[in-house]
């Protein structure tokens, strides 16, 4: 490599440097795990957090993968996918501002599911072994990390009985306000394919369902989007398949509050 072509790499990682968006505290505050933690702890963790744009249908680990990096989305929302062998996907949970993507505790563990973005939006990424040095510290980043796990499997657990127990009604319901609580509206941008594909259910049992709840005053929906009208309606029908695992979110919100 000649002088020129030197000078030439060398402002080229320059510009990539440069281009990176600076970290700054209140904008990791958008993540609820992130804002509770200490100040202190927080900036410890800005040399190895990275602002990324999530664009919708993106993959961040894929079952029986390395998960090399750590994702606390802000504005996306992640879906955590079990893919069969023939192909069939069924949605086991959902990640929003609340919570965090990708957690590995131990080098060379592997992913037991998958990860893609659902909705499209911003997050804050680090690499796995980062996070493993901090967790290894103390202190209030393994607390929150192991609080937030506990709630992140009652919503798995839950989704598992929902699953055989619930009717579709249920089960729409229940997905449309797991977006909902992650989403900063009440109207939500999907098609009754891409709903059929996450409860792995037909997609023509999704259209009677919305229909029906559209029935009811419940929600609107036309053109793949969907406004929910009636949230406290839309809870009561989806009874216990979603209020069981928002309660433990919410006692994960009060104990964070108390950090």
């Amino acid at each position: 490599m000649n002088t020129t072509e030197v000078i030439a790499t060398t402002r080229k990682n320059a510009n990539k440097v440069a281009a990176r968006p600076a970290v700054t505290y209140s904008g990791a505050q958008q993540n609820e795990l992130l804002s509770a933690l200490p100040r202190d702890v927080l900036e410890s963790l800005f040399p190895h957090l990275e602002l990324v744009q999530l664009p919708f249908g993106k993959e961040l680990f894929e079952f029986g993968t390395t998960m090399e990096y750590v994702h606390f989305p802000t504005s996306a929302i992640v879906s955590l996918l079990y893919v069969m062998e023939d192909g069939a996907t069924t949605e086991i949970a959902v990640v929003g501002h609340e919570g965090v993507v990708g957690v590995s505790l131990f080098e060379g563990e592997r992913a037991m599911c998958s990860a893609v973005v659902q909705a499209a939006g911003y997050g804050y990424r680090m690499k796995a072994q980062h996070l493993r040095e901090a967790f290894s510290k103390g202190g209030a980043l393994p607390a929150l990390l192991m609080r937030y796990n506990t709630a992140l499997f009652a919503q798995m657990a839950q989704n598992a009985v929902g699953g055989r127990h619930s009717s579709i009604e249920q089960k729409l319901c229940r997905w449309l306000l797991d977006r909902l609580d992650r989403s900063p509206s009440n109207a939500l941008k999907v098609t009754q394919e891409m709903i059929s594909i996450m409860l792995g259910v037909r997609r023509e049992s999704i259209t009677a369902a919305a229909g029906k709840l559209q029935d009811e005053g419940l929600i609107t929906y036309r053109r793949g989007n969907i406004t929910v009208l009636d949230r406290s309606g839309l809870e009561d029908y989806a009874g216990e398949c979603y209020k069981v695992a928002k309660t433990e979110f919410d006692r994960l919100r009060v104990d964070v509050a108390r950090c």
